[in-house]
């Protein structure tokens, strides 16, 4: 390796090492903020698990409570310090863009954010309630159901990650699409492969039930199908104006 490859590496390393140090620093800041926020998230979450279903949680430890509430926080924290950490990652991975490219990844950074939020949100509001519900049905004369409270937080604010994550998946697939690294008609045939990934990732995202799986890989497949065809019309429409 020659003296100028040696301080380009040296380089993109100490970016690098800038880039992560930023963002440790970002949620850093934001955990005392997220800390306050916490049992009202706590609170929240519960209420709109329980009270859709009409039960009560239960805690085991004197601690547990509070672990519970700590680890709601640095969900938030991650969650209000995704656009900044965004943003450093897109600028450290493309340093030199032209207006137009900037532009594009700020509205990217923009739309990966609200995605995200959405996803969690419905996983929350929706998908939450049914799981428990499902979980109820089983109950008979001598099964009693009894929710303990950490396992159907850690339970809530996994499967809120999880949706997040793949909630991304119509702007992964715009994206490709519109930076021509793949075609549309190429994607569009990949179709039953990506249907296996889709249910592969669920699998990996989700506890080991069917019925987590299918909640978050339908979804996650209807998303995928709507990328497709604001892709194809966004296409359509940039070919029009050539």
């Amino acid at each position: 390796m020659d003296e100028n490859s040696e301080e380009s590496l040296i380089f993109h390393l100490e970016a690098l090492r800038e880039t992560l140090l930023k963002c440790v620093i970002s949620l850093c800041i934001g955990i005392p903020f997220t800390l306050y926020l916490a049992p009202y998230a706590f609170n929240l979450l519960v209420k709109i698990i329980a009270g859709a279903n009409n039960i009560t949680f239960n805690y085991f430890s004197p601690m547990e409570v509070f672990l519970i509430q700590l680890k709601t926080a640095l969900v938030l924290d991650l969650i209000i310090c995704f656009p900044y950490m965004a943003k450093k990652i897109w600028d450290f991975v493309l340093p030199a863009l032209y207006e137009n490219e900037k532009k594009f990844i700020k509205n990217t950074v923009i739309l990966s954010t609200l995605l995200f939020i959405l996803g969690a949100a419905f996983c929350i509001f929706v998908i939450m309630p049914v799981v428990v519900k499902f979980g109820l049905s089983f109950s008979a004369a001598n099964i009693n159901p009894m929710f303990g409270i950490s396992n159907i937080i850690n339970l809530t604010l996994m499967m809120a990650i999880a949706f997040g994550v793949m909630f991304q998946t119509p702007l992964v697939t715009v994206t490709l699409i519109k930076s021509d690294i793949i075609s549309y008609e190429t994607i569009s045939n990949l179709r039953p492969y990506i249907i296996v990934i889709i249910l592969i990732l669920a699998a990996i995202f989700t506890p080991p039930d069917v019925v987590s799986q299918l909640m978050l890989g339908v979804p996650t497949y209807l998303l995928f199908e709507a990328g497709l065809l604001f892709a194809k019309i966004n296409t359509k429409k940039e070919n029009i104006n050539e």
